[in-house]
């Protein structure tokens, strides 16, 4: 199946675009989404455990089963601000 991988500041830098186009297997899991990105683009890496996770503009968790079309987003964690 096909999705929508959209990645943001830190991450669009390291794979050197914001939006890719991604064929997983029917029933896969955003986790294993997460791991094949990872695998293809190891710069990611250092980042797994403080990454946010979206599905179709709604935070998930790695366990959600996408569907074909969905739009996974691959943020950051967000600080700074004023004070």
């Amino acid at each position: 199946m096909r999705v929508r991988v959209r990645l943001f500041a830190t991450y669009r830098e390291i794979v050197g675009r914001g939006d890719l186009p991604w064929t997983l297997s029917e029933g896969g899991t955003l986790g294993d989404l997460l791991e094949d990105l990872l695998a293809e683009h190891p710069g990611l890496k250092p980042h797994r455990g403080s990454m946010l996770l979206a599905v179709n503009r709604e935070f998930a968790t790695r366990d959600v089963r996408l569907r074909p079309g969905d739009e996974v987003a691959m943020m950051p964690p967000v600080s700074g601000g004023a004070p």
